[in-house]
């Protein structure tokens, strides 16, 4: 995860550089967009933020939300404990049910 814009709200926006794929398709660097609370405020702060994959050679739409806390040690390191959701696009409502993980 590359954070490139961190606004003075706690906004933030960049990129997600994952892992290799665990399928056929190749996953490619994807923008992402979150929010966290203001760490002048909060000493361990929680945040979201949500990636919208980009594939190659795939048209299926998936997003993944995340939402977690930022813990930061004494030496200032930071390490982000989060929970995420991951949503593909449906073709009708008889398929919904498979369609988040």
């Amino acid at each position: 995860m590359v954070v490139s814009v961190l606004g003075k709200d706690g906004s933030f926006s960049g990129s997600y550089l994952p892992g290799p794929a665990t399928s056929d398709s190749e996953i490619l660097t994807s923008p992402l967009e979150g929010s966290q609370q203001d760490t002048r405020l909060v000493p361990q702060p929680t945040f979201s933020f949500t990636v919208h994959w980009q594939l190659r050679d795939s048209e299926t739409a998936r997003t993944t939300v995340f939402l977690g806390q930022c813990y930061v040690g004494t030496n200032g390191e930071e390490t982000l404990h989060a929970l995420w959701l991951l949503r593909e696009a449906a073709e009708s409502p008889n398929e919904d049910w498979k369609a988040t993980r």
